[in-house]
C-alpha cells in the first residue's frame, strides 16, 4: 500500500529554526552576563568549561521549547521524538564502537601514510571528563533537533531519501561559519547527516545516532583531530607536514577525502544493518 504523506510534517519542520536560534541567543546572553569570553571560538580554539556552560544552557532551553512544541503543536509525548530507552542499549554501544573504530582507523591510516607526524601524549583526567561532558551535550542538542524533530517531521511529508537530503543540507548549513571551513568539509557534514540519520528512518529512535555522534566527535578530538574546524583538548598530539585533501588540513579530518569514503561506506553499512534488523 502506498504511504499517505502528511502535509503538516514539512510545515512543523520549520520549528527547528527557532529550536536552533533561540537557545543559542539565550546561551550567549548567559555567557556574557557571567563575564565569560567567546572570542577564542572565532580563532578556532575551544575553552572546555565555557563551551560546556554554553552547550548545556542551549540544551535546557531547547528541551523546554521542544516539550511545548510536542504538547501543543505535535500533540505527542516529548519522548516520542525518539528517546525511548527500552531495548536500545545494544544500539547505543554499537554507536560508541563505530565512532572509535573509524577515528582509530583514520589516525593509523594517516600516520602510516606519512600525512601526520606523532608529537606526543597529553593525558589529563580533568580535560577528558570535561570533553566527555561537552561532546555529550553537543550530540544531544544536535541529534534531538536534526534527527528527533526535523527529520521526524520531514518523514511525515516526504520519502526517506528526500527527508534525509533536506535535513542533511540544513545540518551542513549550520556548520558553514566554523573556522577554516572548506567545500569538502561541508560535503562531509552533509554526508554525516545521512550517516547519522539513516538509522532513524527504520527505528524512529535517537540513541544510536546520539552515541555515534558523540563517539565521532569525542574520539576525533582524543586522537588529535580538530572537530569541524575547532581545536579542543587531545590525548594524542600530532602535526601535519602539509595541508591537503587527504589529511583535511586546518578544518580537520572532516575536510578530507578519506572522510568522504568512510561516511559513504559507513552509511551503507548502517542502512543494511537497520534494514535487516527491521525485517
Amino acid at each position: 500500500m502506498k504511504k499517505k504523506f502528511n502535509h503538516l510534517g514539512w510545515s512543523k519542520s520549520f520549528l527547528s529554526v527557532p529550536l536552533l536560534l533561540i537557545p543559542q541567543f539565550i546561551a550567549a546572553v548567559v555567557i556574557f552576563s557571567l563575564g565569560f569570553d567567546l572570542s577564542s571560538m572565532s580563532s578556532g580554539t575551544i575553552d572546555l568549561k565555557v563551551m560546556i556552560i554554553l552547550e548545556y544552557t542551549m540544551l535546557v532551553v531547547m528541551i523546554v521549547m521542544l516539550i511545548i512544541f510536542m504538547k501543543f503543536i505535535d500533540k505527542e509525548p516529548f519522548f516520542h521524538i525518539g528517546l525511548q530507552t527500552n531495548g536500545r542499549l545494544k544500539e547505543f554501544n554499537y554507536g560508541i564502537g563505530v565512532g572509535f573504530i573509524i577515528m582509530a582507523f583514520a589516525y593509523l591510516f594517516l600516520y602510516f601514510t606519512g600525512e601526520i607526524i606523532f608529537d606526543g601524549y597529553n593525558f589529563n583526567y580533568e580535560k577528558i571528563i570535561l570533553s566527555i561532558l561537552l561532546f555529550v551535550g553537543i550530540s544531544l542538542f544536535e541529534e534531538i533537533i536534526f534527527r528527533g524533530y526535523l527529520l521526524k517531521n520531514l518523514l511525515e511529508s516526504f520519502n526517506p531519501m528526500v527527508a534525509l537530503f533536506i535535513s542533511s543540507i540544513l545540518f551542513s548549513f549550520i556548520h558553514g561559519s566554523n573556522p577554516n571551513v572548506t567545500t569538502i568539509g561541508l560535503i562531509n557534514i552533509f554526508l554525516a547527516g545521512f550517516f547519522l540519520g539513516v538509522s532513524y528512518v527504520f527505528t524512529k529512535n535517537l540513541w544510536f545516532p546520539i552515541a555515534l555522534h558523540f563517539s565521532w566527535n569525542f574520539f576525533q578530538s582524543m586522537f588529535g583531530f580538530k572537530v569541524s574546524g575547532l581545536d579542543s583538548y587531545s590525548i594524542i598530539e600530532f602535526s601535519i607536514k602539509e595541508n591537503n585533501m587527504l589529511n583535511g588540513g586546518e578544518f580537520g579530518f572532516e575536510s578530507s577525502i578519506l572522510s568522504i569514503g568512510i561516511l559513504i561506506i559507513g552509511t551503507y553499512m548502517i542502512f543494511k544493518y537497520f534494514k535487516k534488523s527491521k525485517n
